[in-house]
């Protein structure tokens, strides 16, 4: 349900180590600084400094490309909590993959594309789910979700596969195929 574009227009400093970068002794990861784009909900970069700017009193952040999170809403892919877990997932015929996310998870993010995708792909053959485990968090302990992205697949109620972080569209795609009939 989010995008991710990249502009290129000036960070905002959040934390400047001015004063250890003024210093002939700082380390290099005493001269690095956190910053923001404006619009970005949060989503921090790091920035380091380039020599020229550690000999002024007051360090400067580079310009770059700044990439940021959008939400986007997506109708192919339904939402599973808790309370709907038996009926849509463990009494479904056919396959079933579960996206277990959380709205604060970068990977998660990322890979939210590629299963909207796989999910136009495999219309009327698989069924797609989102699990937001910080809105449904009974369902992920029981099935040992340590860490998100983790698609599981299900075939008939049974858990069948799992995949744990953000892998590339052809094996999220290969895992799938080895389910379908």
């Amino acid at each position: 349900m989010a995008a991710f574009t990249c502009t290129s227009r000036p960070p905002v400093p959040l934390r400047s180590e001015s004063r250890m970068a003024s210093s002939p002794s700082a380390s290099l990861s005493a001269r690095r600084m956190f910053a923001v784009s404006p619009d970005s909900a949060g989503l921090r970069i790091r920035l380091s400094q380039s020599s020229s700017l550690l000999t002024s009193k007051v360090p400067r952040p580079r310009r770059g490309i700044v990439c940021e999170a959008q939400e986007t809403t997506t109708d192919i892919v339904s939402i599973v909590n808790d309370t709907t877990w038996d009926s849509l997932v463990l009494k479904a015929d056919g396959p079933v993959l579960v996206d277990f996310w959380a709205p604060w998870c970068g990977p998660c993010k990322m890979i939210d594309p590629l299963v909207n995708e796989l999910a136009k792909d495999y219309t009327g053959k698989v069924k797609f789910y989102k699990l937001n485990t910080d809105d449904s968090p009974s369902t992920p302990s029981k099935y040992n979700v340590r860490s998100i992205p983790t698609i599981m697949i299900f075939v008939n109620g049974e858990k069948k596969d799992a995949i744990i972080g953000a892998v590339p569209r052809s094996t999220l795609a290969s895992s799938i195929d080895k389910f379908l009939q």
